[in-house]
């Protein structure tokens, strides 16, 4: 655990733990007083209605009014503190939870965005509970947490890609004011991981007001005279009937355009979602300086276009929203329309902003998500200062790791780890529970966080860009009728087609290969898929119970290589040290496990042996 970052997270978890108690006080003061100004105002109006005060005392009630008004202006903002305080509180908390290693009892929805039978998400954890993703992510929208799980979905398509995404990591890490601004805000613009997908289609979506174009030139003209007739009127100055005729003139443009104008209100009511808050999360992204070129471009696509930012753009299109929402005002709407034609102004300029500036919002959120999953690599960096970004290049396949661990247990165990050519492979060997399988694990999530740009829990390690691929937690599925031995067949056929396509460029993870067979025909068949996997030039590990495994290493001299984890069985009591050996394993315990759960076995030829 970094004490620095603990430091940092306590500090805060209790400066915004005091701020929040004092804007709950200042927000219950000026609650009440908004009743007291409130209750004061009608109350005075009332006594001047029955003449128990004199008519100078309307201004006292409209002095309290107004009085109330402002109330509810500071009321507003001081609920806006609230809430992004007890946001930043939040966030420090979980950061003392992930250092306390109590994250897996954060809320994760991950998995669905991983489809199945991916090469390896499922079997190394990267997604899930319990998972890589679930201890990474602090994404405040779903596009974010959608790039971070792409990210660690698929390892970026060059050594330069991931180095460019390691130095942005590294000038993050430090930023946690930064990091915590930019999720701040995209959760107060809108609901945990608020989704742009329905906006972005909405923004790039076709026009549906072609066909009012005439009855927005005339909303210019008919409303002024219309109303100069009524005021007119009302001053006995002209008869009545010129006003009427201009306000049913208008009322029959509201009923020609009110189809088109609804559905454009109801599309948009569907796609904004209160995105048009989100121009305090791209200010925090503009007003921070970077000097790594990845993020300055990421910057560059969202601070201006044109001599316009980004956070003015949405903060034109948050007031024409505001001017929208008089369609949800019940039976004052429909007065004020007919009068003035408000929805075909403001709708028709709400179109003209999405015209102008639609085709930009999907860049936008593009780069927002870039940044949130980049500053959840960052965070995780920040937490583990020690933990070394490895050595990427595009050469064959290798990985070298000097003590590696998983990255998801406490205090794991630290193991050397060496494949340094293309065709080479380690056949583990070892009893039940040892580490065998730990192991690979911790070799293939420490591979996909270092071919997304993370650092890794090692004290060095040096790869290749590589396909991870993986046969661990094969399942049968009586739905589709198929047993665990052809689920099992089916993986591994993936896993040689993944490998013909990528020569010299994958890593391969088995444990216990073809379980849902018999020895004899297990024995060739793992044999054989070795030989093939290691003839594509893919590099990997392989955990077995079957000795005759091992053979590989006097077969390929200096590629395959056997390793062992042992247990120790002293006084009844079995313990391990998790510590990778050189050669075959010469101990078992699957008997001494039975015996410790109660199950004893008797045989005379088992006794014997």
């Amino acid at each position: 655990m970094s004490e620095s970052a603990h430091q940092a997270y306590s500090i805060r978890d209790q400066k915004y733990g005091e701020l929040l108690g004092h804007l709950d006080r200042r927000s219950g003061l000026i609650a009440n007083l908004r009743t007291v100004t409130f209750l004061g105002s009608v109350v005075v109006l009332l006594l001047v209605a029955f003449q128990k005060l004199p008519r100078w005392a309307l201004s006292i009630s409209f002095g309290s009014f107004v009085g109330f008004v402002g109330l509810a202006i500071v009321h507003a903002r001081v609920i806006r503190e609230e809430a992004r305080a007890s946001v930043l509180k939040a966030l420090n908390t979980r950061g003392l939870h992930r250092l306390s290693g109590a994250w897996k009892q954060f809320v994760d929805h991950s998995a669905r965005l991983i489809p199945d039978g991916h090469l390896y998400s499922a079997d190394l954890d990267v997604v899930g509970q319990g998972s890589l993703c679930q201890r990474l992510d602090e994404t405040g929208t779903k596009a974010g947490q959608t790039q971070l799980v792409a990210w660690l979905a698929s390892p970026a398509e060059s050594a330069s890609a991931i180095r460019a995404r390691q130095g942005a990591v590294k000038e993050l890490a430090p930023l946690l004011d930064f990091r915590q601004a930019l999720v701040t805000e995209a959760r107060m613009a809108g609901n945990d991981k608020a989704d742009p997908a329905k906006f972005i289609a909405w923004a790039e979506g076709r026009s549906g007001l072609t066909g009012t174009r005439w009855a927005y030139a005339l909303a210019h003209v008919l409303p002024p005279i219309t109303i100069t007739l009524g005021l007119l009127t009302a001053n006995d100055v002209i008869d009545a009937w010129p006003f009427y005729l201009g306000f049913a003139l208008q009322v029959i443009i509201v009923l020609l355009t009110k189809g088109a104008l609804n559905r454009l209100w109801e599309s948009l009511a569907l796609g904004e979602r209160g995105f048009v808050r989100f121009e305090h999360t791209f200010q925090a992204i503009y007003a921070q300086t970077f000097t790594h070129p990845r993020l300055v471009a990421l910057q560059s696509g969202i601070q201006t276009q044109g001599s316009v930012s980004v956070s003015e753009r949405l903060r034109r299109f948050a007031r024409l929203m505001g001017f929208a929402e008089l369609k949800a005002s019940g039976q004052l709407h429909p007065l004020i329309n007919a009068l003035t034609l408000w929805d075909l102004h403001v709708l028709t300029r709400i179109e003209h902003w999405r015209v102008a500036d639609g085709q930009g919002v999907r860049g936008w959120f593009d780069a927002l998500a870039q940044l949130e999953a980049l500053s959840s690599f960052a965070g995780y960096s920040f937490e583990n200062p020690d933990a070394p970004f490895p050595e990427v290049d595009d050469g064959p396949g290798h990985l070298i790791a000097k003590q590696l661990a998983h990255p998801l247990i406490d205090h794991a165990v630290h193991n050397d780890v060496e494949l340094v050519g293309a065709g080479q492979a380690m056949v583990i060997t070892g009893s039940n529970m040892s580490g065998k399988t730990t192991l690979m694990r911790a070799m293939g999530l420490n591979t996909v966080m270092a071919l997304a740009g993370l650092p890794v829990c090692a004290k060095s390690m040096r790869l290749s860009c590589m396909q991870v691929m993986t046969s661990m937690r094969v399942k049968d599925s009586l739905e589709r009728g198929v047993s665990y031995f052809y689920a099992e067949v089916q993986r591994i056929k993936l896993l040689l087609d993944t490998s013909s396509v990528n020569r010299e460029k994958c890593l391969f993870l088995l444990d216990e290969l073809f379980m849902g067979t018999n020895t004899r025909e297990r024995q060739i068949a793992s044999k054989h898929l070795m030989r093939v996997l290691l003839d594509t030039g893919a590099i990997g590990a392989v955990t077995t119970h079957d000795l005759s495994i091992c053979e590989l290493e006097g077969e390929r001299p200096g590629l395959v290589r056997n390793v062992h984890f042992r247990d120790l069985v002293e006084n009844g009591q079995m313990t391990f040290d998790y510590r990778l050996r050189e050669g075959v394993v010469t101990t078992t315990n699957a008997l001494e496990v039975l015996r410790k759960v109660g199950i004893f076995i008797d045989d005379p030829a088992v006794i014997g042996a």
